[in-house]
């Protein structure tokens, strides 16, 4: 049986996150709610992860631009989430909490735990006000791109903000959007 998360307010956690050269405990507290991106992916030394790790930095301003905090989160340790960043030269540019879920906590909340595996999925969830908005799943070789992880940013602020207007295929922040008026069904 499928069921969507779309809309699920997230469970209470708690992990150890590296970031800033320190360790630091994250819970849901300290999220800010404004919008948030947990970007699940399955495990540090990996082949996939460092490249769209890579490429999120590249976009980490434009997404601080528009308020938006990025946690990189896998089932690894805090202590493997250091060393990555200190051994790859990819990693070691990354600006982002590194947030460890070795309790399993959040890839359980959010089913994207392989157990055969024992890793989690290449899930992306973006959250305003604690509740699940985009929920994607790619399985561990297919990795991600930043500039559409972007896109599906903008237009999920611009629908928490503007509930009346939704963003069309393809739509860019800037944009048309479409007025949800009885007028505009099916055009």
């Amino acid at each position: 049986v499928f069921m969507s998360l779309l809309n699920k307010e997230i469970d209470d956690f708690e992990g150890i996150a590296y970031h800033q050269n320190q360790f630091k405990k994250i819970t849901k507290k300290e999220f800010t709610w404004k919008m948030e991106f947990i970007f699940l992916h399955p495990a540090d030394f990996t082949f996939v992860c460092p490249t769209e790790l890579e490429d999120l930095q590249e976009k980490n301003q434009e997404f601080k631009e528009v308020n938006c905090e990025i946690y990189a989160i896998s089932t690894d340790t805090h202590f493997v989430h250091k060393m990555w960043h200190d051994m790859s030269d990819s990693i070691s540019k990354k600006n982002n909490p590194m947030l460890s879920d070795c309790k399993h906590q959040l890839v359980y909340d959010f089913d994207v735990f392989d157990e055969e595996e024992g890793l989690a999925q290449r899930g992306v969830i973006i959250d305003p006000d604690g509740k699940i908005v985009v929920y994607e799943v790619n399985s561990s070789g297919v990795g991600r791109n930043a500039d559409e992880l972007l896109r599906r940013l903008h237009a999920c602020q611009f629908v928490y903000e503007h509930g009346d207007n939704v963003c069309p295929a393809k739509w860019k922040l800037g944009e048309k959007t479409i007025q949800t008026t009885i007028e505009n069904i099916g055009k």
